[in-house]
């Protein structure tokens, strides 16, 4: 039985080749999308999920107001984890790790010239605590002793067989591993975890390393309460029925008490909370790790959204264009239930017929992921793959897949198809009958909801693109292009190489001025600090944001002064310039009102003046709006080693900034040789800060060319049912001097009333979606009436431009051949 279904099935597809081609192409790219889309949200999805008792596990964070703003920071204080260890019940493993910032790593040689791996990152001081939260494989090494002494480490089988290529496990025991200045043991060899997760570090050195180091000490800060690090992280893992709400009161009682809070701070506030595990990879209010990612929920659930009306419209087609062929089939219904054939048995033939299609379209769908994910390469995460054999999930996922979208397309027009009546059909009344009616309507109900799906899809595209350009090309209140950021290299990084460079820079003809600072003045970088200023009525504190640069930072990125000077050297520690919101704030209505003016508490109880008053510009992304902001001089190691270059105009043959580039790579190499030249252009570096914008919007073309394209291939389907189902009504038009026009615009109207009938329901839902998604700008463009009228143009022109394949066909068409049968 089920041998003849599908012989039935293949002798079908035969018979009609074009609507078979039409429902796969259709469905495989439905599904190709839906499978891409599922590799991408598993992925992120599948996060941190394989640790034992997960649930119980958390981050302590930090949290902060300063004059009203919020702050958080992943981090906690040093003395911390000790105190949690020791004073708070509930937790049953207490877990510290500090992140090392990106050491050298030297490994010794029998020939005495060590092998050198420059900058590594994941590298973070802990103890065997870490390993029993996390359940590592230990391959060599005891967990128990591993980390108990100063200056060990335990390496992953990676990172081991990096350092000591060719050298087995237990050699590697007793091998000497130098970060930057600190000597260590390898004293154990571990597996990486697996699964997907943010626990990505491979080198552990022991945490009471630090007791012995000054430099690392320093850094950890174990007796300051008051300082707080994003590289000093605390997990923990709390006790079988302990609530968090317990745990947290215990820890801020904690804070309480070695931190109390201070007459000067009044008004902030301070506090310590529990993060999930479950939420590390999709907050980014905390992020991570130093060098880890987090994912948007909304993003995935977007492209959830996406996947799932692709899909949903290579169904539509499905169903639509076999609806449209029930009448040519209603003859073969009606013999094989003359025949004896129930409709039971009819509705499993048909949904056969439709499994087919289905398993051929997943098996192209597979095919093709790997180009897709290859087409994406730019934004999806590393590690995502098509291997069905390797990924068990997936099988099942295309198994249910296959199930699901077999069922969706094919159990209505099995049930339409199942249920003509004998007699009807062999009277040749089976079209006549009420049947018909209904299809119809459902038929022009979901070629509709394509037309609405696809016309969201070009308008959100559209708004986001013009979002982009708006972003991109809005004045910002700075100069933008033609600026070169160059950092010299945070370890070897001195006054003297700093003068020495720069030196060697303004040398360079193409060269027309240099800043050093620190960030520039828009970037993902952020220093802030709290400012109060006393007018001897009121007293105004604000969280101030922070720009380091010298007396040539203004002039680089041509930032406008409204009032006062310029900041010079001898201003370091004493005076900084602000912007025009941070003098509206404090109550000063004229720029000039402001100048000479002291700010008192800031960084602490420092006094410094105001000597100048500069125009506001965006130094965040347009997300956020503009806050008070101060431009001041830096000494300190941290602020003072980012070069800012302002370049002249390219010449007429275009090369003069590739030779200043070379240059200044020479000069480099001269000054900096163990360390790597990179350079970044400032508009290049603005166009990151929407990165995911601008990959939202790729997406977004990508969904509204698909849609589009499926959308077009069941119109022209069921142009081609209608035009063959008046075949002869089309010849007797001409015959009695209808015009080409006059039957092509016949053929056409009912369907073209179709599509603005979706434009008229999608306008609203659009504006209301675009609305939504441009409030996470602070600065934004409009939602103009021409967005609407574009999208809804675009569409009308691409369905008759679809239509006239068949009706334009059917119109020149010579009458004679279809009405010989009369």
């Amino acid at each position: 039985m089920i041998k003849n279904y599908f012989k039935i099935a293949f002798r079908n597809f035969r018979r009609h080749k074009l609507f078979t081609f039409i429902n796969i192409i259709g469905l495989s790219i439905g599904i190709s999308s839906a499978l891409v889309i599922y590799l991408i949200v598993h992925f992120d999805f599948t996060f941190n999920q394989s640790f034992p008792d997960g649930d119980r596990i958390y981050r302590v964070v930090s949290n902060y107001t300063f004059a009203g703003e919020e702050a958080h920071n992943r981090g906690v204080s040093g003395p911390v984890p000790e105190a949690v260890r020791t004073a708070v019940s509930g937790v049953e493993i207490t877990a510290p790790f500090f992140n090392l910032s990106q050491p050298n790593v030297l490994i010794p040689t029998k020939s005495g010239m060590p092998v050198k791996f420059k900058i590594q990152d994941n590298v973070i001081l802990t103890d065997s605590r870490y390993f029993n939260l996390l359940s590592y494989t230990w391959l060599a090494g005891n967990v128990k002793t591993a980390l108990n002494e100063p200056n060990q480490v335990v390496l992953t089988t990676d990172q081991a067989n990096k350092y000591f290529p060719k050298t087995s496990y237990n050699q590697m025991l007793g091998r000497v591993v130098t970060y930057d200045t600190v000597n260590t043991t390898v004293t154990g060899i571990v597996e990486p975890l697996k699964g997907n997760t943010d626990f990505a570090f491979h080198d552990f050195i022991s945490y009471t390393t630090a007791k012995n180091n000054t430099a690392l000490s320093d850094e950890l800060r174990l007796d300051n309460w008051g300082g707080t690090t994003s590289d000093s992280q605390l997990f923990i893992k709390l006790s079988p029925n302990t609530t968090v709400a317990h745990v947290e009161k215990q820890l801020n009682e904690l804070l309480k008490k070695h931190d109390p809070p201070k007459p000067s701070n009044k008004g902030n506030t301070r506090n310590f909370s529990l993060q999930p595990l479950n939420d590390l990879h999709f907050n980014n209010i905390y992020g991570t790790f130093n060098s880890g990612r987090t994912a948007n929920k909304s993003t995935l659930y977007g492209l959830l959204a996406i996947g799932l009306f692709l899909l949903i419209l290579g169904c539509i087609n499905f169903i639509n264009l076999t609806t449209a062929q029930s009448s040519q089939r209603a003859r073969e219904i009606g013999i094989r239930k003359t025949m004896g054939s129930t409709r039971t048995q009819l509705i499993v033939q048909f949904l056969s017929e439709t499994f087919l299609i289905t398993t051929i379209a997943v098996i192209i769908a597979v095919l093709l992921a790997p180009v897709i994910l290859k087409l994406f390469a730019d934004f999806i995460p590393e590690g995502i793959s098509v291997n069905i054999i390797q990924q068990p999930g997936l099988m099942l996922f295309l198994v249910i897949l296959t199930v699901v979208v077999t069922l969706l397309s094919g159990f209505y027009p099995a049930m339409v198809l199942s249920g003509y009546q004998p007699v009807l059909v062999l009277k040749n009344q089976a079209v006549n009958s009420n049947s018909k009616t209904r299809t119809a309507f459902l038929r022009k109900s979901l070629t509709v909801a394509q037309f609405v799906i696809a016309q969201f899809f070009i308008m959100a595209t559209v708004l986001v693109s013009k979002q982009i350009y708006y972003v991109l090309h809005k004045d910002l209140g700075f100069k933008k292009d033609a600026i070169i950021i160059i950092n010299s290299p945070w370890k070897n990084r001195t006054d003297s190489r700093n003068h020495v460079f720069m030196n060697k820079l303004q040398a360079i003809p193409q060269v027309t001025m240099i800043s050093v600072g620190k960030d520039a003045p828009s970037s993902n970088g952020s220093n802030s600090t709290e400012a109060t200023y006393k007018d001897g009525k009121k007293e105004v504190k604000i969280n101030l944001e922070l720009k380091f640069g010298d007396q040539h930072y203004i002039d680089v990125y041509k930032i406008k002064l409204l009032a006062g000077r310029n900041i010079q050297i001898a201003d370091t520690g004493r005076a900084f310039l602000i912007n025009n919101t941070c003098a509206r704030i404090f109550g000063f209505k004229n720029p000039q009102d402001a100048v000479g003016k002291q700010i008192d508490n800031f960084n602490g109880d420092k006094k410094i003046e105001i000597v100048g008053v500069v125009a506001d510009f965006h130094h965040e992304s347009l997300h956020s709006p503009i806050k008070p902001l101060a431009i001041l001089t830096s000494n300190e190691h941290y602020n003072h080693g980012t070069f800012h270059i302002a370049l002249k105009p390219q010449s007429a043959n275009g090369g003069d900034w590739k030779k200043a580039i070379n240059s200044m790579q020479q000069a480099w190499k001269e000054i900096y040789p163990d360390d790597d030249f990179e350079y970044h252009f400032f508009d290049e570096n603005l166009a990151q800060l929407y990165d995911s914008e601008q990959h939202t919007s790729t997406l977004l073309a990508w969904a509204t060319g698909l849609s589009i394209f499926i959308s077009c291939l069941g119109l022209l389907g069921l142009a081609m049912y209608t035009t063959n189902l008046r075949t002869k009504e089309i010849g007797v038009r001409k015959v009695l001097g209808a015009s080409v026009a006059q039957i092509v615009t016949l053929l056409s109207t009912e369907l073209v009333l179709l599509t603005i009938l979706a434009f008229v329901l999608v306008t609203p839902l659009a504006w209301y979606a675009m609305n939504k998604w441009m409030q996470s700008f602070a600065d934004r463009t409009t939602i103009s009436w021409w967005i609407f009228a574009l999208s809804g143009t675009g569409m009308l022109v691409a369905a008759l431009i679809t239509l006239s394949f068949q009706t334009v066909k059917a119109a020149i068409a010579n009458p004679v051949n279809s009405l010989r049968s009369e």
